[in-house]
């Protein structure tokens, strides 16, 4: 049994989310390890999370029948090469090339985003002709998109990029060089901005001040909620894809933001008869705060 288990490693900016999956794709062995900061940490704690499921599976890092990486940052998915991650201190590292040095066997990268999309698709347990746009709210916000059952990349990679897409012309200076994208209003980092706290979870904590009835959380709640959903429009307008599944650190606050998202697309749809015929608030569903996404998602990049 153990040569059909295939291993998933989602490197985030403070933990590390590693699975083994079976065959039929449920997760046998699941783990977390701190992550490490600059390219040699970042491989140590990839190493580590492989070995130690190998140990628990009680097999050899060989017998595995496939390793898949998700990782933030810019990935080139056919070499392994990661850039541009930040939050982890990597600026151009062959994580592929390294991971399978290490390892002894291949190993495939790709993008934390595109990876939890592949796990969310597969949680839906649609058949091959479902297509769907994985959400994801973090600190930042972007989508990925799987159509057929495989992830559509467009023509240059920045498929899902939502985010950087301006919606206030007047709105604050983005990252990227643009103002107002919708990153900067439907986001954890936007919520950090305009609610801050000395909570750890800045969102639960707005989402909890709103509810005792605190004017301005509910003004900040408010915009942020409306704008997630313009986000699911985006979404549904541009791909028309069966469903928006909802997930990233954010999607813990779960069917709160869910319904509250829901309210703001079917008050849409009270006043365009358009909107209301694409079903818009009835294609959009959460992440399980359980289910492992992007680790699952990255196993099944292994054999992609």
């Amino acid at each position: 049994m153990s040569e059909l288990l295939r291993v998933g490693i989602d490197i985030g900016g403070t933990k590390t989310d590693a699975v083994a999956i079976s065959r039929d794709g449920r997760v046998v062995q699941q783990l977390r390890l701190p992550t490490g900061f600059g390219p040699g940490a970042v491989l140590e704690t990839a190493v580590s999370a492989v070995t130690q499921l190998a140990d628990r599976a009680g097999t050899s890092i060989g017998a595995f029948g496939s390793i898949g990486i998700g990782i933030p940052g810019a990935v080139d998915n056919g070499t392994g090469r990661v850039s541009h991650a930040v939050n982890l201190g990597l600026n151009d590292l062959d994580l592929g090339a390294e991971l399978s040095a290490r390892l002894g066997r291949a190993v495939r990268v790709d993008n934390d985003v595109n990876a939890a999309a592949l796990g969310a698709f597969h949680l839906l347990e649609k058949s091959a002709s479902h297509s769907m746009a994985y959400l994801n709210l973090g600190t930042g916000l972007a989508a990925g998109i799987v159509l057929g059952g495989t992830l559509w990349r467009g023509s240059r990679g920045t498929a899902g990029e939502i985010g950087h897409i301006p919606v206030d012309p007047n709105g604050p200076q983005c990252p990227c060089g643009q103002r107002g994208c919708l990153e900067m209003v439907a986001s954890g980092s936007a919520i950090a901005r305009q609610w801050p706290t000395d909570d750890p979870k800045p969102a639960r904590a707005l989402f909890s001040a709103a509810a005792s009835g605190v004017s301005s959380a509910i003004e900040v709640k408010g915009r942020f909620v409306e704008n997630v959903a313009a986000a699911v429009r985006i979404l549904v307008l541009t791909v028309d894809v069966d469903s928006v599944v909802i997930g990233g650190g954010l999607s813990s606050l779960g069917p709160v933001l869910l319904d509250d998202v829901r309210a703001v697309l079917e008050s849409w749809e009270r006043v365009s008869a358009f909107l209301a015929s694409t079903g818009l608030s009835e294609r959009i569903a959460i992440v399980p705060v359980e289910f492992p996404a992007a680790a699952v998602g990255a196993a099944l990049v292994g054999v992609a």
